[in-house]
């Protein structure tokens, strides 16, 4: 039986990433600074710890581990990213799991580990046209990131990479492109795009009116949690490191995906334009590359996850209204 570690276990994607290992027959064990707010924690082990800890590191990490999938960082949405008030947070504390998952890893003598980098890497300056953004993995520089946790990803993926030249690691790397679905965060200031869209649509009234931040001409393409699990247990099966796209070809601009959710409600709301954070104009993913190495792209319809996704919120609403 393979053993594995999944820092992050306690997020959203962690928890959906313990699932599937252990339906592959692996004995997981699962790190956070929380524990999975929905209960998707179905690890052998789950340590409740702080991964800039270095003692929680030492702890965790243990020399009969085969796999580490390192998940955890300081993130969220917009309206966390983009304000510039987390900078800080955000690019400390990532860094800081990332330098002692790492150095740990080489002290235990465990070769192989998932880092989950983020399209937020790619240039601003080829994501300026909403229709056309460039987001092909060998675009990545001159790097030119649009915040912080852009460029702290960047960063780490370059840590990773050193450690495999260095030190014999077989990392692999991941970009994430807007990763959504149920067991995601839906409210409290770190929900991305999709979850904040699906709860506004599923606390509305008919008549009412949904508030969108930006123009809503910015475009981006979204990615079921599902496939993108997929996506990383390919790449680590794989004999490629990366970094490589995961993520969804089907861009659509943030006032239509709002108009999906409307129609998937069967609600009569209408949209009103405000100001507020949106990164760049255009980002899609390029999944040239996923096909070439893994012979494998993401391809579930954008729809499917979102009337899963609505319908799971919805339910979280309502258990909300009725404690």
């Amino acid at each position: 039986m393979k053993k594995a570690l999944v820092c992050g276990a306690g997020g959203f994607i962690g928890g959906h990433l313990v699932n599937r290992l252990k339906s592959e027959g692996y004995w997981v064990r699962g790190v956070d600074i929380k524990e999975n707010e929905y209960g998707n924690t179905n690890s052998d082990e789950f340590v409740v710890g702080d991964l800039r800890d270095v003692n929680v590191v030492k702890q965790v990490i243990t020399s009969d581990l085969d796999e580490i999938y390192q998940l955890a960082a300081d993130m969220g949405g917009a309206g966390f990213v983009f304000t510039g008030d987390n900078d800080a947070d955000i690019m400390h504390n990532s860094a800081l799991c990332n330098l002692n998952v790492l150095e740990e890893m080489k002290n235990k003598g465990i070769k192989k580990v998932f880092y989950s980098s983020s399209a937020c890497m790619y240039p601003e300056y080829n994501q300026m046209d909403p229709d056309n953004p460039k987001c092909s993995e060998d675009s990545a520089y001159p790097a030119a990131p649009d915040s912080e946790y852009g460029w702290e990803k960047l960063f780490s993926e370059r840590l990773y990479l050193t450690y495999n030249r260095n030190h014999g690691f077989d990392s692999k790397i991941g970009r994430f492109h807007n990763i959504f679905g149920p067991q995601g965060t839906w409210n409290g200031g770190r929900e991305k795009a999709p979850a904040a869209i699906c709860r506004k649509v599923a606390m509305a009234q008919n008549g009412d009116v949904i508030e969108v931040w930006g123009d809503g001409t910015q475009t981006r393409s979204f990615l079921i949690v599902d496939e993108c699990v997929d996506g990383i247990r390919r790449l680590m099966n794989s004999e490629f490191a990366g970094p490589v796209n995961i993520g969804s070809e089907e861009m659509i601009s943030i006032q239509n995906f709002t108009k999906l959710v409307i129609d998937i409600s069967g609600k009569n709301l209408s949209i009103r334009n405000i100001e507020g954070p949106t990164g760049v104009k255009g980002r899609n993913s390029d999944n040239k590359l996923i096909k070439e190495k893994l012979g494998w792209a993401p391809s579930i319809p954008l729809r499917n996850g979102v009337e899963k996704t609505y319908n799971w919120i919805l339910d979280q609403i309502k258990v909300s209204e009725n404690v």
